[in-house]
């Protein structure tokens, strides 16, 4: 399943399940061509399992549980946090339980060089709408927006699970811009580095953050891995 909201809105939507298909129809109807980019599950962090996954990949979604030291965590990394990377497509979070949403945002918004959207799709508009907004006015934008209001309201109840408003897991992002590794969080004041990366081994080195974050959280089962891949071209 998905997600919390931090910051407080009147708004709240129905979580996003963490299940490939469901995003994968969410994002093709947005206007992401489903011969661009595909999500796909992550069945474990070993190498082996990486290994299965198809290249290259584009960025990570990552499903966690919010805990206490998960939230020590959060208000520690944000009482510390630099100036944002201006290179790097960041928006906050305001809309409860819209975390999933703002995860594959957060992945498409900094692939758009890698990846063709189709013109004039709902995608297509919000990131040339936005490009210049920061992260809040991106969220304010996010928040009211009925078009992707009712997009994510048919992809909340498209899962498997019944969809609940009441959950406490939570939604990232994790993507490569400039060699970078940055963890994309809504909830967060900004994008956070986790040192350097390639298009080549972003998934072995957000499985390494990964693997540490549910390390930290050893006695919850409620994590979610999945990858978006660039497409083969035929």
């Amino acid at each position: 399943m998905a997600t919390v909201g931090e910051t407080p809105s009147a708004k709240r939507w129905l979580p996003l399940e963490a299940n490939p298909d469901v995003m994968n129809q969410f994002l093709w109807g947005l206007g992401l061509p489903n011969t661009e980019a595909e999500c796909y599950d992550v069945y474990g962090l070993d190498e082996e399992l990486l290994q299965l996954v198809p290249r290259p990949v584009l960025a990570v979604l990552f499903l966690y549980p919010i805990t206490e030291k998960s939230e020590a965590e959060r208000i520690q990394q944000d009482n510390v946090m630099k100036e944002p990377n201006s290179k790097v497509y960041f928006m906050k979070q305001t809309v409860g339980n819209a975390c999933g949403t703002v995860g594959l945002l957060h992945a498409v918004g900094n692939i758009t060089s890698t990846i063709k959207l189709s013109e004039g799709s709902f995608l297509d508009r919000f990131f040339k709408t936005t490009a210049s907004m920061d992260p809040s006015q991106r969220a304010v934008f996010l928040e009211n927006d009925r078009e992707m209001e009712v997009a994510h309201s048919v992809a909340a109840t498209a899962g498997e699970t019944e969809a609940s408003d009441t959950v406490n897991t939570h939604f990232i992002c994790f993507t490569c811009v400039d060699g970078e590794l940055f963890e994309l969080d809504g909830r967060k004041s900004g994008p956070i580095s986790h040192g350097p990366t390639s298009p080549g081994s972003l998934l072995q080195d957000a499985a390494k953050v990964i693997a540490g974050m549910i390390q930290a959280n050893p006695h919850s089962l409620n994590f979610n891995v999945m990858a978006i891949s660039k497409k083969a071209e035929d």
